[in-house]
């Protein structure tokens, strides 16, 4: 027997409102082999890459800058950037940001590094 799918609506305001830390995405919906992820961010992530993904960053509250190695992009809220694989990169955020995050499901925070502080555990939904 076929399973019936259940369709729900999600309120990201409610969603950003259950965790507080910073640098740990978590997953709210997942669609076509993709996850939609909230984080929240403060400070400095690594340099890092994504060899195979393509990563959307958008901002739902505040801002950031996401810093390439020849040059850096400010991006606000209701703005969005998307970073191709390959290209490394580095968010900052000088005051708390909150990001919405577009992905392939399974795609690493940290890339090709492992990083004790900052990699985060795979499959964190909320």
């Amino acid at each position: 027997m076929k399973q019936q799918k259940v369709i729900q609506k999600v309120n990201l305001q409610e969603k950003f409102s259950l965790f507080s830390e910073y640098w740990r995405p978590k997953i709210v919906v997942e669609l076509n082999c993709q996850e939609i992820k909230l984080v929240k961010i403060h400070g400095e992530f690594p340099w890092h890459r994504h060899e195979t993904e393509d990563e959307m960053f958008l901002v739902w509250r505040g801002r950031f800058q996401m810093e390439f190695r020849e040059r850096t992009i400010e991006i606000s809220q209701g703005e969005l950037i998307v970073v191709p694989s390959g290209i490394e990169h580095r968010p900052v955020a000088a005051t708390e940001a909150w990001i919405i995050l577009f992905e392939p499901a399974g795609t690493r925070n940290t890339g090709n590094i492992e990083d004790d502080r900052y990699t985060a555990s795979q499959g964190t939904k909320i």
